[in-house]
């Protein structure tokens, strides 16, 4: 579909991009990556044209449409919600108007026999017909579900966009995105500003309604879940491979150790052959091959081996102070902003060493929690006591604001560090980023990423004992991530992290708290388990029951419309149908399932990589587990309300 030919991209004498090579077709799902720097949201800047590359040519179909979501763009603040997501529609709205502007003008026209009243006729039936095709009876529908599934509610639709944050004004964007349905659509880490459920949403969006997709993102199980074939940029060069990350993380490995060798192998020889010039340079009797030797050794193409993996440590971090066996005591905790009640009731206690997750939707009062914790909010109501000793360190976004500017990257870090972790500052710079020359950069000269990535280094390396981290992975490579997710597995405080990276935290923490609805729950076990848990629970929508569709009082109390028999037996007949509706769902999803199971094996071999066929069929499947799944989970709300 967009086939990309001899790409080269420089800069100022730098070749970020060196004759790439590849092609895109209908239905790929691509997680593209690399280094920080590698190029890669140059390359999709290339393809939505807007950069030019150095050499080289993107060659896209006249009548294919790209889209591109950007990880930073300039907003618009002069519509509100739904008026700003509307655009999307624009080429529906042009028709709905021609369609309207015609009807109107034949109902002021009484020439019914002339050519030019039948000519509009055909006109207005040709509109209507392509009004359908292309969405108009439903695409109301379409905006609702798009906004309310990255997290908007109804009453946000009326707001101005102007009220919102920057990180909700990007979804804003990123729904009219999905809404346009581009025939290649490429995200350019979209999971930043989303919550858990607004990612699995769009997970799930991506699996069944994209075409073809290309993604940048650091979140290990949004690409797992969403893409299909990795496509790598290392030192200017790319390389294909047709598999989901993780099984591109073990061939990866198992390239890199082949170009090992063979960088090794190429050293021998170079160092056989330079020995060899050097030793008979000055012999006539060996001038011819000397001189061929010396020709040879100028057309040899020399093999690069990428420096990623040269910073691979295990940061140990200085031992915390000990604090008291109980952190944070809560009791009855309850935050209001004038009439708006954030949440109330709240009540537990962290336990020193506690690994803890903080989880929900973007305003449902997480970081307002950890604000009361830190002390810069007083005014809630209720108990919040925290205990002997505790020495908190805190990672916000802001925190970057807070670095002494004057201050190279090495001295903001050298200033902070105790113990032997000073003779490894060089290593753990290396391993966030900043390693050789960028070490000495000051800190006035930082993006907000790399300062946001600085002051986590410097926070872990403080002597605390209760670490807050808020959204820490946004500015994160995966490899950085890595290395942060091991240190605090090994940390010995307690850890209160906010985040939606299910990946950083699968492994690292062991309780979660939701935020939702006016309250916080506590929920023990993983991520994961609270994510099964959480789709159980939202299946039983208890809330939805009212106690009048039941029972009904009379005057004296007592109950007084109790069902008739055959109002129990019709009862009855409609569970039984709905039993069995949610039965055969549940048939239909295993069997799903295990086909879907079979042909990832399949897909994961060689051969089958190759075989688009396979590919095709793959998506398929997907798309009808999904519809699978709404259909049991509406069965079992229908059985749940009847029960």
């Amino acid at each position: 579909m967009i086939s990309i030919e001899g790409l080269t991209v420089e800069f100022g004498g730098f070749t970020l991009l060196d004759g790439i090579s590849f092609v895109i077709n209908k239905k790929d799902h691509i997680a593209l990556v690399g280094k920080n720097g590698a190029g890669k949201s140059t390359l999709m800047k290339i393809i939505s044209g807007l950069q030019s590359p150095t050499r080289g040519n993107v060659s896209i179909p006249k009548d294919t449409t790209v889209g591109y979501l950007p990880q930073q763009m300039q907003l618009s603040d002069t519509r509100t919600v739904l008026e700003e997501t509307e655009l999307s529609f624009g080429h529906i709205r042009e028709t709905e108007n021609e369609i309207n502007r015609i009807n109107q003008e034949l109902s002021e026209r009484d020439d019914y026999e002339s050519d030019e009243f039948q000519k509009l006729i055909e006109r207005v039936t040709s509109l209507t017909e392509q009004f359908q095709m292309i969405g108009g009876a439903n695409y109301h529908a379409d905006l609702e579900r798009t906004l309310i599934g990255l997290g908007f509610t109804r009453a946000d639709f009326d707001r101005h966009t102007s009220e919102f944050s920057g990180g909700w004004r990007m979804r804003i964007e990123l729904a009219k995105l999905l809404l346009r349905q581009p025939d290649v659509l490429m995200l350019d880490e979209p999971t930043n500003h989303l919550d858990i459920e607004s990612i699995q949403w769009l997970e799930n969006f991506i699996a069944t309604r994209a075409n073809a997709v290309i993604l940048v993102s650091h979140d290990r199980a949004f690409i797992n879940n969403t893409t299909q074939r990795t496509l790598e940029i290392e030192l200017g060069h790319i390389y294909d491979y047709k598999v989901k990350y993780d099984e591109y993380v073990v061939l990866r490995k198992e390239r890199r150790e082949q170009q090992l060798r063979a960088y090794e192998n190429q050293q021998k020889m170079l160092a056989d052959t330079e020995a060899f010039i050097e030793r008979f340079r000055y012999k006539a009797s060996k001038a011819i091959q000397v001189q061929s030797r010396v020709k040879q050794l100028g057309k040899i193409e020399r093999i690069e081996v990428d420096e990623e993996d040269n910073a691979m440590l295990r940061l140990k971090f200085p031992p915390s102070p000990r604090s008291g066996s109980y952190p944070v005591i809560i009791e009855n905790l309850a935050k209001r902003y004038g009439e708006h009640l954030v949440f109330a009731n709240a009540t537990f206690t962290i336990n020193r060493g506690d690994k803890i997750a903080f989880v929900g939707k973007n305003g449902e009062g997480k970081t307002t929690l950890v604000k009361c914790i830190m002390n810069e909010i007083t005014d809630y109501e209720g108990d919040l006591t925290i205990g002997y000793n505790v020495k908190i360190g805190y990672f916000a976004q802001n925190q970057a604001q807070l670095l002494d500017e004057t201050k190279t990257v090495f001295e903001t870090i050298d200033y902070v560090a105790q113990g032997d972790v000073r003779t490894k500052i060089r290593d753990i710079l290396g391993a966030f980023m900043f390693g050789g020359e960028n070490s000495d950069k000051k800190v006035k000269v930082l993006s907000g990423g790399e300062k946001s990535r600085l002051a986590m280094i410097r926070l872990l390396l403080e002597p605390v004992n209760l670490l807050i981290l808020d959204e820490p992975t946004n500015h994160l490579d995966m490899r950085s991530k890595d290395v942060l997710k091991k240190a605090l597995q090994d940390f010995d405080g307690t850890v209160i992290v906010v985040s939606h990276d299910r990946e950083f935290l699968d492994g690292l923490v062991d309780k979660v708290y939701e935020f939702g609805n006016k309250r916080i729950r506590e929920h023990l076990g993983g991520i994961y388990d609270f994510l099964e848990h959480k789709k159980i629970e939202s299946l039983r929508e208890l809330e939805r029951k009212s106690p009048s569709e039941s029972v009904q009082n009379d005057s004296t109390g007592n109950i007084s419309a109790q069902k008739s028999y055959e109002e129990q037996k019709e009862q009855a007949r409609r569970l039984r149908k709905l039993e069995k509706a949610v039965e055969e769902a549940e048939q239909t999803i295993s069997t799903l399932e295990s086909e879907i199971s079979a042909l990832e094996s399949r897909m994961a071999t060689p051969e089958g990589a190759a075989d688009a066929a396979l590919y095709s069929k793959y998506e398929t499947l997907k798309r009808k587990l999904s519809d699978s799944m709404d259909k049991w989970t509406k069965a079992t709300e229908a059985l749940e309300c009847a029960d």
